[in-house]
């Protein structure tokens, strides 16, 4: 909850004539018991257009005169009214955000005024459809066929020949270095940038260009290349052109009805236009109620080397300083491009040493994160020849990223160089508070965090196993053959099943990670009494062309599971996905549990867009990044609902009784994040003392509505009872 600021009221300045009457005539309609009732900080009135009364739209109320940008906006209820509630003293700029409109004059307005306002018809299709999610745009793509899979090189089809499927590709796209690092659909991308298209003849030149832009340019050049050049460049230029000609979106979205009326949402601006903020964390994932009205802290991937930190109830924005261990670490980020960007010329904006990645409360109140800490050649103790238990099983020589812990209370900030590589990480619910990590090919790692902190020994308190199968199905882990050995039925089995991506410990003390590969899947870890020695692997693939399943769904992306053990991940194919291992009905150990043994544990949801055209089988064109389980109710929506992160609905998608639940956020265009978390500051306090956090996690927040200068944002999400509730 926000405190309230009363301020005296005085009329709104600034608004038309013609906007005056219209709303004031159509306000008529309304008596004052109809009318929302109204607190000292609030805004409130009735939206209005020339057919009557306006229902599922927005009102976005923005300032500038706090210490960093302000945002809150609502929707209106089924009669056109809406009530902004609990709004700083300040001034702010109220408007009208619609399908099917354009925006209405911006109408300058303090609480606790009374504004009626007109809602503004778009003139025509074309018009409308610059307010839609880029995914309605994305569907317009056109991506190659089917039958063109395998690929056949670029003396053939131009696709490449390690591309078998199309849903290979499609993964690729939408799970690869494109949309995974920044939006797909948005203006910024679905057009050509004036001072690149002025430059070259053709659209396909034009897109060879654009996509050498910047310190990233060399890696999108590389996807680009690995999936067949000529024929990516050639369908990207296709899908501009169309879009340039006047074609719009298959279809036009909803407005927002049910439970997505009642969303209040804030956002403040902080770090730094030039600045990709990963994601951030509120509170301790097993305990929402740790840091309760506290600051919130993000971490900078590639950029910078400062943790952004936002303190909501004063509004303002602050930033810690990183730094790695040892200086000799070098800087993350290749510093030359390929190409000046048209945003930032050759302007070098990334320089980060530290390349944090994830951050997460602990129930101390401390902020962990991955973030590297010395140049990446492993101590002694990680190496052959080590006395060290996980090294003796798997030694390691290189890692590229480790773990660092910020407190708050003391501001000291902690390294602890780890043997191996970490990307996500979170907390077990043990006594040791283990601390598990991604990140480092088919190993996953720990780190003990109570004997650590009890004997500040960094060797001795992480460790970290190798994936093994009980292929022997005696249910214990013995002597195993590796990946690329022959199997052996009286051996167990080593595997290399794919990147260990996402990761989360499960309430029964099994640790479960999602695997980055095609066609993908989920990994469960019981660690038992010694994990380096007796750590056991279940493998459960995707159920990819398997007969005894549908094949509707490939490549997951970042996961949680719920409080039942159930795996919730997001897919490429723009599905969400959930795995309950409970329904498996074949062993879940032995010689033929080893990946496409449980199709029936397995289910796909679509996500709530249309589908890209030419794609041969089910899905969306969303290709969300992660999924994140609300297991506390921080949401209001339900105490274990799923929400997806819906890179290109721009917005939040929460599973909820089976029927999705859209949290759009319209304003400015182009919300993309990478993760949220639920706090709950107050269990008391209804809507108020609740809601979800997230970030604008795009790696180029200049490709927003609002352009360059634009910064990363906190965005917070509350659901209140009704649309109205105050």
């Amino acid at each position: 909850m926000l405190p309230k600021l009363i301020t005296a009221r005085r009329p709104a300045a600034g608004r038309s004539a013609a906007g005056l009457i219209a709303a004031s005539l159509a306000a008529l309609a309304l008596s004052g018991c109809d009318r929302a009732p109204q607190s000292a900080g609030d805004i409130t009135g009735v939206v209005t257009g020339p057919e009557g009364s306006e229902a599922g739209v927005w009102v976005i109320a923005e300032t500038a005169d706090l210490p960093t940008r302000f945002v809150r906006i609502v929707v209106t209820d089924d009669d056109g009214r809406y009530l902004i509630p609990d709004l700083p003293e300040a001034t702010y700029d109220v408007w009208v955000r619609g399908y099917g409109l354009v925006d209405s004059e911006k109408t300058r307005a303090a609480p606790p005024d009374t504004l009626d306002l007109a809602a503004v018809p778009a003139p025509d299709e074309a018009a409308a459809a610059q307010y839609y999610p880029a995914g309605y745009w994305l569907a317009l793509l056109e991506v190659p066929a089917a039958g063109e899979f395998p690929g056949t090189g670029p003396d053939g089809n131009g696709l490449s020949p390690d591309l078998e499927t199309q849903a290979e590709f499609l993964r690729n796209v939408k799970s690869g270095n494109c949309m995974a690092c920044h939006q797909l659909g948005n203006r910024a991308t679905r057009e050509i940038p004036a001072s690149i298209r002025e430059d070259h003849g053709s659209t396909v030149d034009a897109w060879a260009r654009r996509i050498r832009s910047g310190q990233a340019g060399a890696s999108m050049v590389g996807s680009v290349e690995w999936m067949g050049r000529d024929r990516v460049l050639a369908m990207f230029a296709d899908w501009t052109d169309r879009i340039e000609s006047g074609e719009l979106p298959p279809e036009t979205p909803p407005r927002p009805a049910g439970i997505e009326r009642n969303v209040v949402i804030t956002q403040w601006d902080w770090a730094d236009p030039k600045a990709y903020l990963h994601d951030l964390v509120s509170t301790d994932r097993r305990d929402p109620t740790v840091n309760a009205y506290g600051p919130l802290y993000g971490v900078l991937e590639l950029s910078a080397d400062y943790l952004p930190v936002l303190d909501p109830l004063t509004h303002t924005a602050a930033r810690v300083p990183l730094e790695p261990r040892d200086r000799r670490t070098p800087v993350a980020p290749n510093r030359s491009m390929p190409a000046p960007s048209p945003f930032w010329g050759e302007e070098v904006l990334w320089d980060s040493r530290v390349n944090a990645h994830n951050p997460m409360f602990d129930g101390r109140g401390r902020v962990w994160l991955t973030a590297t800490v010395a140049p990446p050649e492993t101590p002694d103790y990680c190496r052959e020849g080590s006395d060290h238990p996980s090294a003796a099983v798997h030694p390691i020589e290189r890692s590229s990223r480790h773990l660092a812990a910020y407190d708050p209370e003391t501001e000291e900030l902690t390294h602890v160089r780890t043997c191996f590589s970490t990307h996500h990480l979170m907390f077990a619910e043990d006594e040791s508070n283990t601390l598990w990590t991604s990140g480092h090919g088919s190993v996953m790692g720990w780190l003990d965090t109570r004997a650590f902190d009890e004997t500040g020994n960094e060797a001795a308190s992480q460790g970290w196993t190798p994936l093994i199968l009980d292929t022997n199905g005696n249910g214990r882990r013995d002597p195993y053959t590796e990946g690329d050995e022959p199997s052996d039925p009286a051996l167990d089995r080593g595997i290399t099943p794919g990147y260990v991506y996402g990761i989360a410990p499960a309430s029964d003390g099994s640790i479960w990670a999602s695997i980055l590969t095609f066609p993908g899947g989920v990994v469960r870890v019981v660690p038992g009494e010694n994990p380096a020695e007796t750590a056991l692997a279940e493998w459960y693939e995707v159920p990819w062309e398997n007969p005894d399943a549908p094949t509707v769904g490939y490549g997951p992306r970042g996961m949680d599971v719920d409080r039942d053990g159930v795996v919730w991940t997001p897919m490429a194919s723009g599905h969400l996905a959930s795995f309950d291992r409970r329904k498996c009905v074949r062993p879940l150990n032995g010689p033929d549990a080893t990946g496409q043994h449980c199709p029936e544990g397995w289910e796909f949801h679509t996500e709530p867009l249309p589908q890209i055209r030419g794609v041969d089988g089910p899905g969306s064109a969303e290709g969300s990044y992660y999924t994140w389980v609300d297991q506390f109710d921080a949401s209001g929506l339900g105490a274990g609902t799923p929400i997806n992160t819906g890179n290109v609905s721009e917005g939040l998608l929460a599973l909820v009784d089976g029927e999705w639940v859209v949290l759009r956020v319209p304003y400015p265009l182009g919300f993309y994040t990478k993760w949220m978390d639920g706090r709950i500051d107050d269990p008391e306090a209804g809507w108020k003392g609740r809601g979800l956090w997230a970030t604008v996690s795009t790696r180029a927040p200049f490709h927003m509505e609002t352009g360059p200068g634009t910064t990363s944002k906190v965005v917070y999400f509350q659901i209140r009872p009704d649309p109205l509730a105050d």
